[in-house]
């Protein structure tokens, strides 16, 4: 896996997807009151690694963390500045909302929000579902950056993020 390099000086606009408001999706920035149900739900769809670097974005000044919340349930988040700073992830979204939007308007959430903190450029790191980012965006892998830095991050059994939760 590489890492991907995404200018955020020029995003394109993306219209909402009513999709979502019919089915009650709702995509906004958690709540530190949220944490423990987040991280909870992201511990048990995605594991113990994503949970860690997830929490992470709960101690910023202003939380870095998007979520998808459909009625009272979190279907997916985005987040940013977890592993470092200026990159993108993790992310994921629950395998029964995949398709709908869900995954696209949290990544743009969160990129728009990297823009208006005053970033220029993020790393999408360690990308799995490459096809899905170059969908959306205008992103350049990173030449030598197989290796990345999540390289010889210790894991425990069954951490390993799927390759498909965009």
């Amino acid at each position: 896996m590489t890492d991907l390099l995404v200018r955020l000086y020029d995003l394109p606009t993306i219209a909402p997807r009513p999709i979502l408001a019919e089915r009650g999706i709702v995509i906004r920035r958690a709540m530190a009151a949220e944490r423990h149900i987040v991280m909870a739900w992201v511990a048990a769809e995605f594991g113990h690694a994503w949970r860690s670097e997830t929490a992470r974005a709960f101690t910023r000044p202003i939380t870095t963390l998007w979520i998808a919340v459909q009625g009272e349930a979190v279907i997916g988040f985005a987040a940013y500045d977890c592993s470092m700073r200026g990159f993108f992830g993790p992310t994921g979204v629950d395998p029964g909302a995949r398709g709908l939007g869900v995954g696209e308007a949290l990544l743009f959430a969160t990129l728009h929000d990297m823009r208006a903190m005053e970033y220029g450029c993020a790393i999408i790191g360690g990308v799995g579902p490459e096809a899905f980012y170059r969908r959306w965006l205008d992103v350049i892998a990173i030449p030598g950056s197989e290796r990345s830095i999540y390289s010889g991050m210790l894991h425990s059994a069954g951490d390993a993020p799927p390759s498909d939760v965009a």
